[in-house]
């Protein structure tokens, strides 16, 4: 569907003639454009998006938690221009909200662009891991601070792993496709880890690990790149930015970053965890982040890649079970592939996990 950038440009409040917009990024959820604008003369760069709003049910909610995470964030930055490259920076409509609602329904946002920097969608380098998990800890770190009320939870119960494994037991006791037998062992993988699952939720509820704001998304890909020093700049997508355990963003991280196949390897020989990348995550993290964790947080580190990879890998099969309504795939096993990516992966951090805590304790 074909939209009408320059009338959504003309909703927000940005001086300048609209010259053109074009598709950009390599996301699958929201509309992106790089939108160029005529300054006196000057091009000046711009993205929109247009939010989907069939996965984020609430978008002013998921605005309003942007707005407050990214004000916060530049009035710690007393450079314009710095702030601008360090911290997304939401572009008000012309009625001073941080989003327009068009006439058709859709909400849009607009930011202003990051020049001279990318992002990567596979990662290259150790030291490429150490600067992405290094802007990761920034970002938490300058949200320990906020203030106000609670954000919105823009999606209730995404990384609760008890409660997915409770919609895999439901999913396996309807068995809608018949497909139960050709998983059985995939689920008997996760229902022995079952007790495990409900490590950091009940050390949460005891009182020992602190609810955080997080990002919920610590792809590589969603941290720029400064093409000139390869520094990690700027944390982006911040939809799934919400009250949650540092654990997680961490723990993604390592999911993403450690195993050098693809997420849907058949050859599940290639599909280990790379010991080198997890430090230079553990690294960089802590590097930022460890001003500001408590020594229980700091513990379970090595254990979050784990936790991370189970949940992501359980909503797999259970996707694979309830006939693949959730992920898109390209065949009829391919959610049960992703699955075993990542219970192997698993299989692979369990065997290191004496040596990522001694590591862990080296650093401390």
């Amino acid at each position: 569907m074909r939209h009408d950038v320059k009338k959504v440009k003309d909703n927000f409040d940005i001086l300048g003639d609209f010259i053109s917009a074009a598709p950009y990024g390599s996301g699958h959820i929201n509309d992106t454009y790089r939108v160029v604008v005529d300054q006196g003369g000057t091009e000046v760069h711009y993205i929109f998006q247009r939010i989907n709003h069939n996965i984020f049910k609430n978008p002013p909610a998921l605005m309003d938690n942007i707005r407050r995470v990214t004000d916060h964030i530049n009035s710690k930055i007393h450079d314009e221009d710095e702030a601008s490259r360090h911290s997304l920076y939401v572009i008000r409509t012309t009625e001073g909200k941080p989003y327009y609602h068009d006439l058709d329904g859709n909400f849009w946002r607009a930011y202003i662009f990051i020049e001279k920097a990318m992002t990567y969608d596979i990662i290259e380098s150790e030291q490429q891991a150490f600067q992405a998990a290094q802007a990761f800890g920034t970002f938490q770190k300058e949200l320990v601070d906020i203030p106000g009320k609670r954000l919105h939870e823009t999606i209730p119960d995404f990384h609760h792993t008890p409660r997915r494994i409770a919609m895999l037991e439901a999913a396996i006791a309807a068995d809608v496709m018949d497909r139960v037998k050709s998983a059985q062992p995939e689920i008997d993988f996760v229902l022995k880890r079952k007790a495990e699952a409900e490590i950091l939720i009940k050390l949460q509820e005891q009182g020992q690990l602190p609810e955080r704001i997080t990002h919920n998304d610590t792809k590589l890909n969603n941290v720029m790149i400064d093409d000139e020093t390869g520094e990690g700049i700027c944390v982006i997508d911040l939809d799934t930015v919400m009250p949650g355990l540092i654990h997680y963003d961490f723990g993604d991280m390592v999911r993403t970053s450690t195993s050098p196949a693809a997420e849907d390897e058949k050859d599940l020989s290639k599909v280990y965890m790379q010991f080198n990348m997890f430090e230079a995550l553990l690294r960089g993290y802590l590097s930022t982040a460890g001003d500001f964790l408590t020594p229980v947080e700091k513990e379970y580190l090595p254990f979050a890649g784990k936790l991370v990879t189970l949940t992501i890998g359980l909503r797999f099969l259970t996707d694979y079970l309830q006939g693949d309504i959730y992920f898109k795939t390209r065949h009829d096993e391919h959610n049960l592939d992703r699955c075993r990516t990542q219970f192997k992966l698993i299989e692979s951090i369990e065997q290191q996990m004496d040596k990522m805590k001694t590591l862990l304790d080296s650093i401390d």
